[in-house]
């Protein structure tokens, strides 16, 4: 005998078991460390004061929730969909001194897309929704931030036509203080 779902109804499914990702970080001499990531190698600054030539652990975080905004324009680009033919992000973060920690991230994404603004508005609402890194900084700080739209210029309409989204930049500032 076979037990099977009441016709309409369906079993739920089970959770998803939860992803994990792993990097590696060493010293390579006095104020200069590497994390090895993804197959890249990312050298940063890990001197005790901040310096000039590599970004430091607070800059890396902007980085982080950098990548994660355009990872995301990038997702839902293929699921909403959404067009554009770019996106670049500023990031700014705070930090107090006492007791060190983040208190603020600010944020300016730029898409260049012909989209409606409630569009805009959609895509903008699922970057605040289901981005992991974050979520996970909203949890703990001040999040704040702005999506604009750019129009697509229009000698870039027919390149858009004819192939993938393009590619974003990222540029970061961060409030003097530490890492």
């Amino acid at each position: 005998m076979t037990t099977a779902d009441p016709p309409g109804r369906r079993m739920p499914s089970a959770p998803a078991p939860p992803m994990s990702y792993a990097v590696r970080a060493r010293t390579v001499r006095p104020g200069r460390s590497e994390i090895d990531a993804g197959g890249s190698r990312i050298a940063f600054d890990s001197s005790p004061a901040p310096g000039d030539e590599l970004p430091g652990p607070a800059e890396l975080l902007a980085g982080a929730f950098a990548a994660c905004l355009l990872k995301n324009v990038e997702r839902f680009s293929q699921i909403l969909p959404f067009a554009h033919a770019g996106a670049s992000v500023t990031v700014e973060i705070e930090r107090q001194d006492s007791p060190p920690r983040f208190t603020r991230i600010r944020y300016e994404l730029r898409v260049v897309t012909d989209e409606e603004p409630r569009r805009v508005a959609l895509l903008h609402h699922n970057l605040r929704k289901h981005g992991t890194v974050y979520n996970t900084l909203a949890g703990v700080c001040e999040v704040t931030g702005e999506l604009i739209a750019d129009p697509v210029p229009p000698g870039e309409r027919a390149a858009r036509a004819a192939g993938p989204a393009g590619v974003g930049d990222v540029a970061y500032r961060f409030a003097p203080g530490g890492s």
